[in-house]
C-alpha cells in the first residue's frame, strides 16, 4: 500500500467523479482524524506553516524547514509526494521517521508532531489547497503560495486564476499570507482570497 502513495492526484480525480462535492473530502479527513484520537481543535496547538503552489512548494517547504532548524528550532515536516522513500513525507528535525514509526504514525501525523513538541511544523499541500486534506488546519501561523501554473486542470480548473482560487483556499482570516511574484490575474485572485 505504501508504494502507491507517490501521488494522490489519480485518487482525487476518481473521488471527484464519484462524489462530486470536494467539501466532503475535508469532512472525511476530520472523521479520520477523530478515529486516530484527535479533533481538529487539537491541531490549533501546533505552530504550522502551510504552503501550496504549483511549482516550488516542496523546495519552499524544505528551505523553510532548514532555515528554521538553523535557528535552533525543533521542526516537523510533512510533504507530498515524496522524492525517494515514502518515509520522507514525515520528518522531525530534518530526519525521516523510522520505518517502525512511519507504520505506527502515518495516520496519526499531527499527533506525532504534537508528541515530539516541535516548535514549528511545515506542511505541504498535496494538490490544490481549498479541498486538500491538509486544509483541516484552522490556525496556521503563516500561509505561503509558491509559483502558480497550469496543473491538475481536471481538479483545479483550466486557468491560472481558477487554480489560484483553489490554492488561496488555505488562507485563514488573521493569518499572514505570502506569495512569490505572480502574474496580475492570479495575484488578484490570491488577494481576494486573503
Amino acid at each position: 500500500m505504501l508504494n502507491t502513495l507517490q501521488t494522490n492526484a489519480g485518487y482525487l480525480e476518481q473521488v471527484k467523479r464519484q462524489r462530486g462535492d470536494p467539501q466532503t473530502q475535508l469532512e472525511a479527513m476530520e472523521l479520520y482524524l477523530a478515529r486516530s484520537g484527535l479533533q481538529v481543535e487539537d491541531l490549533d496547538r501546533l505552530n504550522i506553516i502551510h504552503v501550496t503552489g504549483t511549482k516550488g512548494k516542496g523546495s519552499t517547504c524544505a528551505f523553510t524547514e532548514c532555515i528554521l532548524r538553523s535557528y535552533g528550532l525543533k521542526t516537523g515536516f510533512f510533504s507530498s509526494p515524496h522524492l525517494v522513500q515514502v518515509r520522507e513525507r514525515i520528518r522531525i528535525n530534518g530526519q525521516p521517521i523510522s520505518p517502525e514509526l512511519f507504520t505506527k504514525y502515518f495516520w496519526r501525523l499531527y499527533h506525532r508532531l504534537e508528541e515530539t513538541k516541535v516548535d514549528l511544523a511545515v506542511v505541504e499541500v498535496g494538490i490544490g489547497g481549498a479541498y486538500d486534506c491538509t486544509n483541516i488546519i484552522r490556525k496556521p501561523v503563516v500561509c505561503g503560495v509558491s509559483s502558480l501554473g497550469i496543473d491538475h486542470t481536471s481538479l483545479l480548473g483550466d486557468t491560472v486564476e481558477k487554480i489560484a482560487w483553489q490554492k488561496g483556499g488555505i488562507f485563514k482570516q488573521g493569518v499572514p499570507a505570502f506569495t512569490v511574484l505572480q502574474p496580475e490575474g492570479p495575484l488578484a485572485v490570491l488577494r481576494d482570497r486573503a
